[in-house]
C-alpha cells in the first residue's frame, strides 16, 4: 500500500534535522534532498510538477500532502476519531494507544485537546470512566486538558507495566526491550546516503555560483538572486 505522507515527512525531517552546510538554511537542504527520499509513484509525481510551482519547502510539503492525503481521507479519519469506541475486551492502554494512532494518522484533524479528551472519555466502558473520575475525585472532564492527559498517561502506564510483567514471566526468554538495532542502523545508512547526495548537490551549487561570479567582469552592483 501507499505510505502515509505524514510518516514519510516525519522520518525525512528526523534524518535531515542534523544536516548543516555553511550558510544554507535547513529548509533549503530539505528542498534539495527531498526528491532522493521518494520512489515509485511519488517520484513520478514530483518529476511532473512544474519547478516554478514549488519555490519553498512549505510549497513542497503542502503539495505532497494534498497529492497523497486527499480531503476525502481527512474526512474519513475525522469520522473515525469522532466515532471512536473502546472495543469489548480492549484494555484501557490498548484503547488509548489506538486512539493516539488515529490522531497521528491525521495530524491536521482540527480537534482541540479538550474535544479529543471528551471523545476518548465518552468512548470508554463505564469501569474505565469511573477509574478516571476517581483519579480526579470528581468529573474527569472538569479538569484542564494537561491534567487529564497526565492522568490518562499514568493510568495507561500502570496497566501496561502490569501486562508487560505477565508477558515477561510467561516467557523468560522474551527480550526486555522492543528497540530494534536494525532500525537505527537503517536510519544511519539513509542519513549517510543523503549526506553524500547533499555534498554532491552543494558542490555543484557552489561551482555554479563561482562560475556566475567569474562571469561578471565589473561587479559594481550587489548580486541579486537568480531565478531559474
Amino acid at each position: 500500500g501507499r505510505q502515509d505522507p505524514h510518516n514519510h515527512l516525519r522520518f525525512f525531517n528526523k534524518v535531515t534535522f542534523t544536516f548543516r552546510h555553511l550558510e544554507v538554511p535547513n529548509t533549503t537542504i530539505k528542498l534539495l534532498l527531498f526528491p532522493f527520499s521518494l520512489e515509485g509513484e511519488a517520484r513520478i509525481w514530483l518529476d511532473k510538477e512544474s519547478p516554478r510551482s514549488i519555490l519553498t519547502w512549505k510549497d513542497l510539503v503542502s503539495k505532497f500532502i494534498n497529492q497523497f492525503f486527499p480531503p476525502s481521507k481527512t474526512t474519513y479519519l475525522r469520522n473515525e476519531i469522532t466515532n471512536f469506541l473502546q472495543k469489548p475486551n480492549e484494555t484501557f492502554n490498548e484503547a488509548w494507544e489506538r486512539f493516539k494512532d488515529l490522531l497521528r494518522q491525521c495530524p491536521h484533524h482540527g480537534f482541540s485537546e479538550l474535544h479529543q479528551l471528551d471523545i476518548f472519555y465518552n468512548a470508554l466502558n463505564p469501569n474505565d470512566q469511573d477509574a478516571l473520575d476517581s483519579a480526579t475525585r470528581g468529573n474527569f472532564l472538569d479538569k484542564n486538558p494537561r491534567e487529564c492527559l497526565s492522568i490518562i498517561e499514568s493510568k495507561s502506564k500502570v496497566r501496561y507495566s502490569r501486562s508487560r510483567t505477565t508477558d515477561v514471566t510467561a516467557n523468560t526468554n522474551a527480550p526486555l526491550s522492543s528497540s530494534s538495532p536494525s532500525n537505527s542502523f537503517d536510519l544511519q545508512q539513509i542519513a549517510a546516503s543523503l549526506e553524500d547526495k547533499l555534498d554532491i548537490r552543494m558542490n555543484r551549487f557552489e561551482k555554479s555560483l563561482n562560475d556566475m561570479k567569474n562571469s561578471f567582469v565589473t561587479p559594481t552592483a550587489p548580486l541579486k538572486a537568480v531565478e531559474e
